[in-house]
């Protein structure tokens, strides 16, 4: 994937608060103001002794940059946060987008770089921790670096059109992964990979995901999602029903619950609540 131009230790910065999410950003502008302040409120020494006077100049300066830091490393922070917080909102648009077309072709009429955020948030989706270094970190070219369970994963992203990833890249890969110490790797590609790729990478810790398969991959996580979130919304319209009306929610799938009566066995003739969801669901409660 591309490689980035020569920046500044500001740009550098701001590049790297944009990868972490937003409120982290928010929460070092808020740290970086409060520790540069107490520098720059710090006393300056009134007088120096001869012996003394590199020392109170040097204590000057220190002061004078946090004086300036204090108001100038919050405000990278906090652009960065918001530059983060953009990002995410592309990148679900994105993901959104591409769940909605049925065929893999549709990964060729996007860029390199929607590319690598569509393949990061397939991965966010997935329950892994996401960091996009664009290929420019230490770590040889990776563009994504996954963690998920204390193990790290390395992604290498290859939107090629017009021929099939071939073995060097996927080689090269696995070499990073050993010399980094990561439980595993994906190459991801929009086009496919060539047979002695597909041989190399049996029996390895290595996945090679084309577009089809990272199709059924968003297609998947965006499914779960939009489940967990149908889920989350019942069930707490069931508990807020539930407790409206003085009735306890299901301990199993929230929802709302009814009084019924034991016909047989030890417990017979006795009270209990039970899932308005019975048999499908068989949650019950104590009635009391």
């Amino acid at each position: 994937m591309g490689r980035k131009r020569n920046s500044s230790p500001a740009e550098d910065l701001l590049d790297l608060v944009s990868m972490l999410p937003w409120w982290s950003g928010v929460a070092l502008a808020l740290v970086s103001y409060f520790v540069l302040h107490a520098l720059a409120a710090r006393v300056p020494m009134t007088a120096a002794q001869p012996g003394q006077i590199g020392q109170m100049v040097s204590r000057m300066l220190w002061q004078s940059l946090a004086y300036y830091g204090q108001f100038f490393l919050p405000m990278l922070c906090l652009f960065g946060a918001v530059i983060s917080a953009c990002k995410r909102k592309q990148r679900r648009a994105l993901i959104a987008n591409v769940a909605a077309i049925p065929t893999a072709d549709t990964l060729d009429g996007i860029t390199w770089r929607e590319f690598e955020m569509l393949v990061g948030e397939a991965f966010r989706l997935q329950g892994y921790q996401v960091v996009e270094t664009g290929g420019n970190g230490a770590d040889g070219g990776v563009d994504l670096v996954l963690r998920k369970n204390n193990e790290k994963f390395f992604v290498q992203c290859k939107q090629w059109k017009a021929y099939k990833v071939g073995v060097e890249v996927v080689r090269e890969l696995y070499g990073v992964m050993a010399a980094h110490g990561a439980s595993g790797g994906f190459v991801v590609t929009s086009g496919r990979f060539t047979d002695a790729a597909t041989e190399f990478a049996q029996g390895r810790n290595l996945k090679l995901m084309d577009g089809p398969v990272l199709m059924k991959l968003i297609k998947h996580a965006t499914a779960t999602r939009q489940a967990t979130a149908v889920n989350r919304t019942v069930g707490n319209v069931n508990s807020t029903v539930s407790t409206a009306f003085g009735t306890p929610s299901c301990p199993r799938c929230a929802k709302a619950m009814v009084q019924r009566s034991a016909k047989k066995g030890t417990h017979a003739g006795q009270s209990f609540w039970g899932c308005v969801a019975y048999p499908s669901c068989k949650g019950i409660r104590p009635f009391t």
